[in-house]
């Protein structure tokens, strides 16, 4: 059965545009976070974290590669870039494969704390909208993501369906997401997708473009979801911290299955 998330998405897919003070400092230059060669400028934590100890990580043909580590051992974790950022503006193509668990993270710790862009390329899972890793976890998922597959087993398309706890949540908490539908239309199955993902703000007002979509607007100063401490959240992370790339530890990664991303580039604001 197709189904589709509940109605208090938007029916129009659009969302407020983003006002910007003429008094606002310039961006700075782009500038790359990946040679396309190897892993030089980023770093796996210092310590094993909850996912384990860093994952694998591999550079081919220009293409970050990543796996846990050896691969199907349920030992994933996070590549950190080495330059810690605050307000910002991140562009990065991906094209994982269907099934692993992964995630964009920013403002991001040693410990693996930060805030995350859900790439969970999985069944129940959600590409483009937010979640907070770290102890007193939340989640923005206002709809979810579900594979159809192939008589070989490859994924041929994807379908939608509701998050159940959205309709528990206060609606002011979604107010600013696409519509599922436009999800579907946007996202190009077995293929390389590009994001934009702009932070900025103490309390982070966090956007996400995938494709050209506007997939989520997330005030970090005002959100009225249940178990988010704004004051909390600033203490556990402070106001800047690394991109992270995650591989996600446990055994519902698929052995074998990686994540891939390329043209990372980032500006600060």
């Amino acid at each position: 059965m197709f189904v589709q998330a509940t109605a208090i998405l938007p029916a129009s897919g659009l969302v407020p545009a983003i006002s910007v003070s003429s008094a606002e400092r310039a961006p700075a230059d782009w500038q790359s976070l990946f040679d396309g060669r190897t892993t030089r400028n980023w770093h796996k934590p210092p310590a094993r974290i909850a996912h384990g100890t860093g994952g694998q990580w591999s550079v081919n043909d220009g293409v970050l590669i990543g796996e846990q580590d050896p691969p199907g051992s349920g030992n994933g974790g996070i590549l950190l870039s080495d330059q810690k950022f605050g307000d910002f503006e991140l562009e990065i193509d991906m094209n994982p494969d269907w099934g692993p668990c992964s995630g964009i993270f920013f403002r991001c710790n040693e410990k693996g704390h930060g805030f995350q862009m859900y790439v969970d390329y999985h069944d129940n899972g959600n590409v483009g909208h937010l979640r907070g890793e770290m102890p007193g976890s939340f989640a923005v998922m206002p709809f979810k993501i579900f594979g159809e597959l192939d008589a070989a087993g490859k994924l041929k398309s994807l379908r939608t369906g509701p998050d159940p706890r959205v309709a528990k949540w206060p609606d002011a908490v979604y107010r600013h997401c696409c519509t599922p539908e436009a999800f579907l239309r946007a996202w190009k199955v077995n293929d390389w997708n590009h994001c934009r993902l702009r932070c900025v703000g103490k309390y982070p007002r966090v956007n996400v473009w995938i494709n050209g979509l506007h997939v989520c607007d997330w005030d970090g100063a005002s959100c009225p979801l249940p178990g988010y401490d704004r004051e909390k959240v600033l203490g556990l992370l402070g106001r800047t911290g690394s991109i992270g790339l995650q591989v996600h530890g446990g055994k519902g990664w698929p052995e074998g299955a990686q994540v891939h991303w390329k043209n990372i580039r980032i500006r600060e604001l």
